[in-house]
Order: structure tokens, then C-alpha cells, then sequence
């Protein structure tokens, strides 16, 4: 009799504990001319750190990146345009490895053109209220370690920031 009461109480205990559960809403960074929505960021492929705390390095990405379009698509849009992104899927370039302790007890990220930087996304471009531009985007670049940047890599994110700049020239900067 005493254990169906505790799975009984066991029972009950879970549902409050998932009622108790927060919706936490999607982050969102915003700078110059860039709006970027992180749809569910803790559901991206690879969005991972091997030192920092997840929530911080996270958000560092964030802004980090939405500084970084912020830039270039601010060398792009003309006066009153805006680009807002849902970002989808993020896979950073490298993989993490475990060190077993070699060095550190925690994981090092390995970069190699075995492991490039990929970033799913919609986007649209505003002038005002009117919707000029629109599309769906499954970006990766396999050429990541041979571009220009790859020599002198001393910035936070530059494979991904890179891999962003490409699509706005090459995509979004003709068609306006």
C-alpha cells in the first residue's frame, strides 16, 4: 500500500515540476540595420563551448554576429532598409573533442575543412512597412580555411562571419 502512494505522489510531483517549466523566448539581437531572431538556440547542431558557460558564450555569439552583418549589411541596404533574420540551425566551425584529460579536463574544438561553419535561416528585407526582399537559407562554406581570412583568424566567430558577409554580397547585394 505505502509504494502506490509514493508513485501516486511520485506522479503528482512530476506534473508540477513540468508545470513549473518557463517558456523562455527565443533571444534576439538587434544592431544598426540587423534584427536576429535565435529561434531555440539549445537545438542547434553545434553550438557548443569547451570553456566558457553555455548561456554566455551563447549570447557572445549572438551579439557577435549580429555585429558583424550589422557592418556589412549597413554597406549594402540603402537608407530606411532593414534586415531581420530567423535563425534556425547553427553549426560552428570546427567539432569539439574530448582531451581526456590531456591537458584540460574539459573538450577542444578542432578546426578542419572536415568541419565547416553551416547557418539556416529566413530572412526578409523592409524599406518602411513593404517587404522587398525574402527568402530561405541553408549556408554552408567548405572553403572556410582556404579564404582570405583564414590566414590572419585572430577574431571571435570569423569562419560564421565570414560565411554571413559572402551571402550578402553575393546574394542579397545584387538583387537590390
Amino acid at each position: 500500500m505505502k509504494v502506490k502512494h509514493l508513485l501516486i505522489a511520485g506522479a503528482l510531483m512530476c506534473n508540477v515540476a513540468i508545470a513549473d517549466e518557463e517558456v523562455v523566448p527565443n533571444p534576439v539581437t538587434e544592431e544598426g540595420v540587423v534584427k536576429v531572431e535565435w529561434q531555440e538556440p539549445n537545438k542547434y547542431r553545434d553550438l557548443k563551448t569547451a570553456t566558457e558557460v553555455k548561456s554566455r558564450f551563447q549570447q557572445r555569439f549572438f551579439d557577435t554576429i549580429t555585429e558583424n552583418v550589422n557592418k556589412e549589411a549597413s554597406k549594402i541596404l540603402k537608407p530606411n532598409q532593414k534586415l531581420e533574420m530567423q535563425v534556425s540551425d547553427v553549426d560552428l566551425a570546427g567539432d569539439l573533442r574530448p582531451t581526456f584529460g590531456a591537458t584540460t579536463a574539459n573538450e577542444l574544438r578542432i578546426v578542419k575543412d572536415l568541419y565547416p561553419p553551416r547557418m539556416t535561416f529566413t530572412y526578409s528585407i523592409t524599406e518602411g512597412d513593404k517587404v522587398i526582399m525574402a527568402g530561405d537559407e541553408k549556408l554552408v562554406d567548405m572553403n572556410f580555411m582556404y579564404g582570405t581570412s583564414s590566414k590572419r583568424n585572430q577574431k571571435p566567430f570569423q569562419y560564421e562571419s565570414d560565411m554571413l558577409k559572402d551571402w550578402l554580397k553575393k546574394t542579397v547585394e545584387p538583387k537590390l
